[in-house]
């Protein structure tokens, strides 16, 4: 059955309460690969409805009952794995050897990390001086707003351990990326997951998401997107006074110091920046360069940037694909031109798609030298394959301009000088550091600071964010 025009709702898959088309365009082609239907805010209550009533069992269900559901959820994701890697390629653009060995395994990574943190949770316990018991409960329905760059990652990063902390679930996924979604609606159906306590309502952030953040039926929201689209829900959220965890926008420093191993470190500069088509948020898109290495450095970045190949996304090979759509097309091609007027050096790439290539919304990956950090190129989120090379001549100059952003998400640091890197990663205002190409586990907590968002996503610090403390004295 095609559920492309429906929603799952209570264990069951409804029709909308008003049908309005929206079709799911093909990056790579810009064929129309499929049609859903955008759901309203009477959709959503429904669906809140459902989730509610489903809660006052859920909330009390036991760690062995969520254990078990969380484990079938795994062998029934993992059944359909290729079907996720292909769908995945399909909506976003992301390349099929990518879809395979990162955006797949994601989604098992979350559940096993979700049920670890659930089993060593103590969720009855004693205050530290003895006189109160202190339990741990679900903070109740949770809305969840998604983005289409990691379908599965970011969705599964949240229902994961809500399910795990006993919460009950309304899911709006991207528009963008609504397939991968309804596939894992199907998989926590083939699990068996509890009537209401998972439910799933496809639409925009207009007619749906701000229906979910605005709506007092929900308890907790949590959001994965742009900066100004996390401000808009934070404010609808702001008169039911639910709390809020944000996972916004970046603009990730790099911290090239002349101590690294520069034929490595240049690599994995440059794949930090185009890493999923360059549409990630934690995209080491600003790479700061210590000026005695410096054109040594822009030389290597800009023959490793030259040689990226851009291809067909349902190619398997370790290139790159397309953007997302046209409207993402756009926004990177008028950030490239920016660059341009703002006089950074165009070391590589440029306007335009690359040859070969004359419809889908593939970019040239491009470079900028000789950028300063009051560029627009350096200041906003470009989500493609654009990196922009700063140089530096001390430390803490190099620091200064890392933290000289809005964004505070993630930063990176390439040296070999172990007192550096323990000194600088301190002093960096981030919420994730990346030493020489490292990253962390599933347990290890996601998020940032300042405009980057609120709160922490992944392991037991995620699992946290879906519980409220009960003090209880007699």
């Amino acid at each position: 059955m095609d559920k492309s025009h429906k929603y799952y709702v209570n264990g069951a898959w409804v029709d909308p309460v008003a049908y309005r088309d929206f079709e799911v365009i093909h990056p790579g082609n810009e064929e129309v690969i499929a049609t859903i239907a955008l759901g309203s805010s009477s959709d959503v209550d429904h669906a809140v409805a459902a989730a509610t009533e489903a809660f006052n069992t859920w909330q009390f269900s036991t760690v062995d009952e969520r254990v078990a559901l969380l484990e079938r959820m795994i062998i029934a994701y993992e059944k359909r794995s290729e079907a996720f890697i292909k769908v995945m390629s399909q909506e976003i653009g992301t390349t099929l050897s990518f879809s395979r060995e990162v955006q797949m395994p994601v989604g098992i990574g979350h559940l096993e990390a979700a049920i670890e943190a659930l089993k060593a949770h103590q969720f009855e316990r004693p205050s530290l001086r003895g006189g109160s018991t202190l339990i741990d409960e679900p903070v109740g329905v949770v809305g969840m707003i998604t983005p289409w760059n990691w379908p599965v990652n970011q969705i599964m990063i949240k229902v994961a351990p809500a399910l795990a902390a006993g919460c009950t679930i309304v899911l709006k996924p991207s528009e963008y990326s609504p397939l991968s979604a309804i596939m894992l609606a199907e998989v926590i159906d083939e699990a068996g997951c509890p009537p209401g306590v998972f439910n799933l309502v496809n639409g925009d952030g207009p007619g749906v998401g701000e229906a979910i953040s605005a709506h007092p039926g929900i308890h907790m929201v949590s959001f994965t997107g742009s900066t100004r689209a996390g401000k808009l829900v934070t404010k609808s959220a702001a008169n039911s006074i639910k709390r809020v965890t944000l996972e916004l926008g970046g603009k990730s420093p790099n911290l090239f110091f002349a101590d690294a191993d520069l034929d490595a470190a240049a690599r994995i500069s440059v794949d930090a920046c185009f890493i999923n088509n360059g549409q990630s948020c934690d995209a080491a898109s600003r790479l700061l360069v210590e000026r005695k290495i410096y054109d040594e450095v822009v030389e290597r970045v800009t023959q490793i940037v030259e040689n990226t190949k851009v291809d067909d996304p349902m190619k398997e090979g370790s290139h790159i694909g397309p953007v997302v759509n046209k409207k993402q097309f756009e926004h990177v091609q008028r950030l490239i031109q920016v660059g341009i007027d703002d006089g950074a050096r165009l070391a590589a790439g440029g306007l335009g798609r690359p040859a070969g290539f004359n419809k889908g919304y593939y970019i040239r990956p491009t470079l900028f030298a000789d950028v300063t950090n009051d560029m627009e190129i350096a200041q906003q989120e470009v989500f493609g394959p654009v990196l922009a090379i700063l140089p530096f001549d001390t430390e803490e100059e190099a620091i200064e301009i890392a933290n000289d952003t809005p964004y505070g998400l993630a930063a990176y640091i390439q040296s070999t000088d172990q007192e550096r890197i323990h000194r600088v990663s301190r002093k960096l205002r981030a919420g994730v550091i990346s030493v020489n190409g490292k990253v962390g586990d599933y347990d290890v907590p996601f998020g940032g600071y300042k405009e980057s968002g609120n709160g922490r996503e992944a392991g037991p610090m995620g699992f946290h964010e879906y519980l409220e403390t009960k003090a209880i004295t007699m």
